[in-house]
């Protein structure tokens, strides 16, 4: 018989579109040789078929596409969520495209959904403003996951804004009448409002933390603020505390949002760098303990770390 599990990790890695090296290839061939008749592979068809998602036509036709080109620049992914759906994105192959770095997943957005997934009562009931939202994977997840009242994906790259609402629409968000009149490449400089067929309200906005304003901010009134991978430049740290300061300004006597950022260490001097910048203009922080749960795939475990932080 099959190890446990083992199906379950084949499925996941076909479905993430992960790279046929990184599946459990020698388990499979030792659980071969010693069960010939083994129903294993049986299995893995049966699970690929019985996918909580919907078949999607233009999701089988492009990775059809995708399997007789030599080269292209997007491909399909699903992320299994533990209720059984699953969050389906079209993201670039490469790390940088379109003279962006925000069209693919990275690590701290998948370890900032198992977080959210195992403490949704932070998110449920409430109006959550993501920040670089990128491709969508954390806000898709949370939506069906989480139970949010009112989720604001924000980014502020034109490619980046077009992928997010195609991949919103493309997890089976609808858009509300009043804007489905403007094709989604015009309403890109406005927030294009969308929801679920009950819930939550979603809303896709553009945000530029050097030029938003105090009103703006106010106008949003977020009881949560999430961000993954957004701590990677001394320029962009500044950025985002500037930003964090103009929400602290302008929440007037409302309660202020917990605000929780994830991000991979990768030079811890930019790591220590943020919190001296933090500790400069006064925002408290601490570091969350690391969850328990892992739902999804990393090519290896990644140093990623959340804080929350008080403004």
């Amino acid at each position: 018989m099959a190890g446990p599990g083992l199906a379950s990790r084949f499925q996941h890695r076909f479905l993430a579109a992960r790279q046929l090296r990184s599946f459990p290839w020698p388990e499979l061939e030792q659980n071969l040789r010693t069960s010939p008749d083994s129903s294993l592979l049986v299995d893995i068809l049966h699970k690929h078929e019985s996918t909580a998602a919907e078949p999607l036509d233009e999701l089988y036709d492009t990775l059809a596409d995708i399997l007789n080109e030599e080269e292209t620049t997007h491909c399909y992914k699903n992320y299994l969520l533990p209720t059984g759906d699953c969050v389906t994105l079209s993201e670039s192959v490469a790390i940088i495209s379109g003279g962006t770095t925000g069209l693919i997943t990275w690590d701290a957005a998948l370890h900032l959904t198992e977080w959210a997934i195992e403490t949704s009562a932070v998110f449920s009931n409430r109006t959550v403003l993501e920040l670089g939202s990128g491709i969508g994977f954390t806000g898709i997840a949370i939506c069906k996951t989480c139970n949010p009242k009112t989720y604001i994906f924000s980014d502020y790259h034109p490619c980046v804004l077009k992928q997010l609402t195609e991949n919103i629409r493309l997890n089976g968000f609808a858009l509300e009448p009043e804007t489905t009149q403007q094709p989604p490449t015009e309403s890109l400089g406005q927030e294009a409002k969308a929801t679920n067929y009950q819930k939550p309200k979603l809303i896709v906005t553009e945000l530029d933390w050097g030029s938003v304003t105090e009103k703006q901010l106010s106008d949003l009134q977020p009881d949560v603020i999430i961000a993954a991978d957004v701590v990677y430049d001394p320029e962009i740290i500044l950025a985002l505390i500037g930003m964090l300061q103009k929400l602290s300004s302008s929440r007037a006597d409302r309660k202020p949002p917990e605000v929780y950022i994830a991000f991979t260490i990768r030079n811890p001097d930019t790591y220590h760098l943020f919190h001296a910048e933090l500790d400069k203009v006064g925002i408290r922080w601490h570091v969350i303990p690391a969850h328990s749960n892992s739902i999804f795939l990393y090519d290896m475990q990644p140093n990623v770390t959340i804080l929350q932080l008080f403004i």
